[in-house]
This record gives structure tokens, C-alpha cells and sequence, in this order.
């Protein structure tokens, strides 16, 4: 009897122990989301060749064609933000994915942007699978980007709006583009990244 009390004192302890393990190597493979923006500063941010300040606890794209660009490279996560466009229409911004700096002489990196153009908002540019109707105009929308491997998804305003698989970069930088001449002004706001790897 107390060889068995014993032996089930250690399958108890060893199941726990394995329970234990379990839960913590898959909270530390979920990760916690962090804020890229800490509502009051630029501080995380490169700001190139645009000009953009804080206002009311959000980035405010004031002027130039550029970039804030995040200040280190991401593999795959999830990105979640909220934008809005302050232009009466033809407005323009987006958000970048996985893209290098721009290059010299140009203002925007080649590729992967979200779109925040009118009437394409949420599209991958040169994809015509993505384009969608799901945006509000002129009021606060929310993008939730998951890039994983070569696949990206996005959900617009809670709700899927497409899954694309042939992402060729693993990992790039994420920009927030500043079209004012042609495209107006955008706030930013709530951006926050949880990284899978």
C-alpha cells in the first residue's frame, strides 16, 4: 500500500510538473503583444523624408511623402492598428509589411503595403483578390496584419478580408506611409505587434 501511494505521489508530481511545462513553452511561444507606440512620443520610430508629430495620443501624418518606419525588423507576428484618413476624399496612406528602407531617391519601399488609398483600403497593390469595401470612410478603422512564413492575413474591423501566400520577404521593417501632398493627412493610433517566432 505504501509502495502505491508512493507511486501515484510520483505520476501526480511528474504530471503536473509536465502540465506545468506545457502551459509556460506555449505561453513564451504566443508571446505578449507590445505597444509600438506609447501614445505620447516618436520614440520606436524613424521618420523619413515626412513630417509627423503626437496629437491627442495619436501619430498625426502632417506633411511630405516618407515613411516612420519601426527602428528594427520584424519575421512574423501580429500587427494590429487603427488609422483614419482626415482628407475630404482621395485620401492615401498605408501601412508596410516585411519592406526594407526605402531606397535613395525614393520616398515609399517597392512593396508590401496594406493600402489606405480610397476605394482600395486594405488592398495588397497589384493583388486584385484584395481589394475590399469592408473600410468606413473617414472614421476609425482597425487593420489586425498576421504574417506568418510566407502567408499574410488581414482582418479589417473584426472580420477577415483575405489570406495571401506568396509573400517572398521573411522579414522588413514596418512603415507607415505619409502621402500628404497627393494622398492628405492620417491619424494613427492603438498599434501594437505580438511576435510568433
Amino acid at each position: 500500500m505504501r509502495h502505491s501511494l508512493f507511486f501515484i505521489a510520483i505520476v501526480s508530481a511528474f504530471a503536473f510538473t509536465a502540465i506545468g511545462v506545457s502551459f509556460w513553452a506555449s505561453y513564451a511561444l504566443a508571446g505578449e503583444s507590445r505597444s509600438l507606440f506609447d501614445g505620447e512620443t516618436l520614440a520606436g520610430w524613424q521618420v523619413l523624408t515626412c513630417e509627423a508629430e503626437v496629437v491627442d495620443g495619436c501619430i498625426f501624418i502632417k506633411s511630405g511623402n516618407g515613411v516612420l518606419a519601426s527602428e528594427r525588423q520584424y519575421g512574423d507576428y501580429e500587427l494590429e492598428l487603427e488609422w483614419k484618413a482626415l482628407a475630404e476624399d482621395k485620401w492615401d496612406s498605408g501601412v508596410y509589411i516585411r519592406c526594407p528602407l526605402p531606397a535613395e531617391g525614393r520616398p515609399w519601399p517597392e512593396k508590401y503595403q496594406v493600402n489606405m488609398l480610397k476605394g482600395q483600403e486594405g488592398a495588397l497593390p497589384g493583388v486584385p483578390s484584395t481589394i475590399t469595401d469592408m473600410c468606413h470612410a473617414r472614421e476609425w478603422n482597425h487593420f489586425k496584419i498576421i504574417a506568418k512564413g510566407n502567408v499574410v492575413t488581414l482582418e479589417i474591423n473584426g472580420e477577415h478580408a483575405w489570406t495571401y501566400d506568396q509573400i517572398e520577404v521573411m522579414e522588413g521593417y514596418i512603415c507607415l506611409q505619409a502621402e500628404v501632398p497627393a494622398g492628405g493627412q492620417f491619424l494613427f493610433k492603438n498599434i501594437l505587434i505580438r511576435e510568433l517566432d
